[in-house]
């Protein structure tokens, strides 16, 4: 029977699970120290070592020899106040896991993180939990990475370098004391998420609407009264999470409507009026673009749209409890209607909106979460 307590090792061997063992870190250093000498006489190369809530106040010193292809390093949940130049070692370390410590401090990150094979391995880190007032200027020149997390610090703003991070899929900066979101934030091309809730934001720079990418953007309990109408740009977004801002809801109906084009407008009737045509009448591109008809969910309304679409958001009763509105698509502005404000609908007005809402086809609609 395995005693309580100790090493895991799993994956076939390729992980190294040391976490909570509450040892002191001597005991732990001569277990990492034991284990490095069993794998040099092996084929079997350590990638992942696990040493969260162990506390730990400094590196373990043997990560600095008997690790070189380690991936994954988890130091999370413990009393670090720095990084030491052991993690330089590790030149092909790709995630890096050092949330809830005492981090933030001078000499927090190992001088020559940037100069390091670091800046082209890792790839995700999470410093998240600890007492950074400002991101580090190392972390700002690891342009390899994909994920980077500092919630929970003190952070008090977002540096115009973040712009140097070209590969950042993800940015978590929730939870500290942001005040202004920099325009250079807008300048990374492959971001997905970006979490800027729980801090102390004012207002959103048009520049965002330059993040082709995003997809889900989460702005929730800051301090917002209004976003700017280049949002609308971000088409590929699918979260946008508001709840909890003094914002003014009605921003949602200054919504622009650009008018179709002659091809559209003749596709259009073509599709409307149900003009049979067969694969010989038409070119292989006007062939090609009727089959990109969507019809406009208005129950009321029988037409379709191509290029040219009007977006509304409508108010629909979510659980009883929060208002949840919902973009979707139109397909001119005559089939919008004004979206009723909450003191003026009535039960059957919410429950009529709620059958037309589900009647939308999900991939058309973006998710809006004001509260």
């Amino acid at each position: 029977m395995q005693e309580a307590g100790a090493p895991v090792a799993t994956a076939g061997e390729a992980e190294l699970n040391l976490s909570r063992l509450s040892v002191s870190p001597e005991t732990l250093e001569s277990e990492l120290e034991a284990r490095g000498e069993e794998r040099r006489g092996t084929r079997e190369a350590l990638l992942r070592l696990l040493l969260p809530h162990n506390r730990l106040v400094s590196l373990p010193r043997a990560l600095g020899s008997g690790f070189p292809h380690l991936q994954l390093l988890d130091v999370s949940g413990n009393a670090l106040t720095a990084l030491g130049p052991e993690l330089l070692a590790l030149s092909g370390l790709r995630t890096l896991l050092a949330k809830n410590n005492r981090l933030g401090g001078p000499g927090a990150l190992p001088k020559g993180l940037a100069q390091s094979p670091l800046c082209r391995s890792l790839q995700v880190l999470n410093l998240s939990g600890n007492c950074f007032q400002e991101v580090p200027t190392s972390v700002l020149e690891l342009r390899a990475l994909q994920t980077l997390s500092l919630g929970g610090n003190q952070l008090q703003s977002i540096p115009a370098e973040i712009e140097n991070l070209r590969s950042l899929e993800c940015l978590y900066l929730g939870g500290n004391f942001i005040k202004e979101i920099p325009p250079e934030l807008g300048n990374l091309p492959s971001l997905n998420y970006l979490v800027l809730c729980d801090n102390k934001i004012q207002s959103v720079p048009p520049h965002l609407s330059q993040l082709h990418s995003l997809r889900s953007l989460s702005l929730h309990n800051n301090l917002l009264t209004y976003l700017p109408r280049e949002i609308l740009n971000l088409i590929h977004l699918e979260e946008l999470s508001l709840r909890g801002n003094p914002l003014v809801v009605r921003f949602v109906r200054d919504l622009t409507y650009d008018p179709p084009t002659l091809l559209e407008l003749a596709a259009r009737t073509i599709k409307i009026r149900n003009i049979s045509y067969t694969p010989y009448d038409l070119p292989g591109n006007l062939l090609r673009y009727l089959s990109l008809a969507s019809n406009c969910p208005n129950p009321k309304c029988g037409g379709v749209y191509f290029d040219c679409c009007v977006r509304q958001i409508k108010f629909v009763d979510f659980c009883g409890k929060y208002r949840l509105p919902l973009m979707h698509y139109l397909c001119s502005p005559e089939c919008s209607s004004p979206c009723s404000s909450a003191s003026h609908s009535s039960t059957s007005q919410s429950e009529s909106d709620s059958e037309d809402e589900a009647s939308v086809a999900a991939h058309r609609m973006q998710k809006v979460l004001l509260g």
